[in-house]
């Protein structure tokens, strides 16, 4: 009797929604754009923070992510500072982006996932992005997701890399145009430890 309510409450309990925060070391943004036809401009944001759940069996999960974008860095410490300016990012007024997903999406294991990602894997996150005060919404699609349990942390890790492509006019970032690139094509990588 006692075997079986242990069982029970074990189902119950790997059943229940877990929380992940992020973590720092492994979590960034990147973003590629045309220049003037010939080249691609990349560069990242982060660390990024933020927090994400998962409700595998119910399918269900929410996800906060907090983007620094005066952490920008393209390589270049001059571009850099344009970037920052009034007329791209406009750091100084709006200092952090948001993205925000209530809506997320799961899949079988797909070839390649750890075992530990016997669960449904996170396919997709529908959510909104807050860029210079401006909400538009976008979906991150998964390339990789997959989850470990880490022995220095003694603690489930879950992350993946996620894609999108955004129109950066459509957040008032036109400078540049139609030279530079309007399609951004936003890589995120990230990592996240498990919250008792």
């Amino acid at each position: 009797m006692a075997l079986a309510l242990a069982m029970v409450t074990a189902a119950q309990a790997g059943a229940a929604p877990l929380s992940y925060r992020l973590d720092p070391a492994h979590s960034f943004v990147q973003f590629e754009l045309m220049h003037f036809g010939t080249s691609t401009i990349r560069g990242r944001f982060g660390p990024v923070i933020g927090m994400v759940t998962l409700d595998r069996s119910a399918r269900q999960g929410e996800a906060s992510i907090e983007i620094p974008m005066a952490s920008v860095d393209t390589g270049v410490a001059p571009f850099n500072a344009h970037l920052r300016g009034a007329d791209l990012l406009d750091t100084a007024t709006h200092p952090t982006t948001w993205f925000i997903s209530r809506r997320l999406h799961f899949a079988a294991p797909r070839p390649g996932d750890e075992p530990a990602a016997a669960a449904p894997a996170l396919a997709a996150l529908d959510g909104e992005l807050t860029l210079r005060g401006i909400s538009r919404p976008i979906t991150l699609t998964a390339t990789r997701f997959a989850c470990r349990q880490d022995t220095r942390l003694q603690r489930e890790v879950c992350g993946g890399d996620f894609e999108t492509e955004l129109r950066r006019s459509d957040f008032g970032i036109d400078y540049g145009l139609p030279f530079v690139g309007n399609a951004v094509r936003l890589k995120v990588q990230v990592e996240g430890v498990r919250v008792d």
